[in-house]
Order: C-alpha cells, then structure tokens, then sequence
C-alpha cells in the first residue's frame, strides 16, 4: 500500500472546497459546519486525494460532516483509512460516539458505513428539503431525508 499522509488544516485557512463539494451539494452547506470543524487531508506523495471534516457534536460525539475521496482513488480502501483515521481521533479525544450523516437515497454510502462498523442511529425527515435551495437527486431519487448513522467507541 502506498505511503498516505494526513495532514489537520486550520478550518479558516485554505478551504478544499473541490474536494469536500465531492460530497456535498452546495459551498453554503460546507459553510455551515466547516468553520467549526477540524478538516483532515489525505496526500498520497503527489496530491490532496481526499478530505474529512470533523465536528464536535458534544463532549462524547464528534460527527464525520464530510467524507470525500477523488474519483481516481476511490474503490481502493482509502474511504476506509479515513473511518479508522476518524475512530483514531475520536478515541484520543475520548469520544464515545462516532456519528455520520447522509442521504437516504445514498445506497452505497450507507452501505460503505455499515461495512465500516456503523448501524442506523435514526432518520432526520426532510432533511435535504428543508435545507437545500432546490431538490437534489441521487441514484435517480430525490434526496429527501438524512439516515444517520453512528459507532459505539467503547465497543
């Protein structure tokens, strides 16, 4: 496998919004969260291949808000690496919860999470209508409600 590093940014500094736009819809959204976020970069030795963003839910839950991998690099574990860079972290700081959010119509991400040792938590209705301008489609469906999952730390 090949020599990844992370590097933490200051969330006021040089925002990747190319790479975190990869998986959310609107620079407004990121807006929302990523002042207040820790954001982690992966490098591979040649360039930034993907992004997360960590926030502080409470003293026990930091949330993923943002989990992104470039096109070329994806189905080759790196989504993987950045879930266990994230349970790392948590567990440092003493978290006991590791939470993450998304679409509904969002099959394979869910999926992804599941594999990565995350189970439904619950179902924010009308997420994506309530927050976002205009509709927005996945996988041929409107994204309508946020599934959020979470990892037990303790475990």
């Amino acid at each position: 496998m090949e020599n990844y590093t992370f590097n933490k940014i200051a969330s006021d500094s040089d925002i990747p919004y190319q790479l975190l736009l990869l998986a959310d819809e609107t620079t407004e959204a990121i807006d929302r969260y990523i002042f207040n976020s820790d954001i982690y970069l992966l490098h591979d030795g040649k360039e930034y291949i993907a992004v997360m963003a960590l926030y502080k839910n409470s003293e026990t839950e930091l949330e993923i808000k943002n989990i992104a991998v470039v096109e070329s690099c994806r189905g080759k574990g790196i989504g993987s690496i950045l879930i266990d860079k994230a349970k790392e972290i948590a567990r440092e700081n003493h978290y006991k919860i590791l939470t993450v959010g998304t679409s509904d119509t969002g099959f394979q991400q869910i999926s992804f999470y599941e594999k990565n040792g995350f189970i439904k938590k619950e179902v924010r209705k009308d997420f994506f209508i309530e927050n976002y301008p205009y509709p927005i489609y996945e996988n041929g469906l409107q994204m309508r409600d946020m599934v959020l999952l979470a990892h037990d730390l303790t475990e």
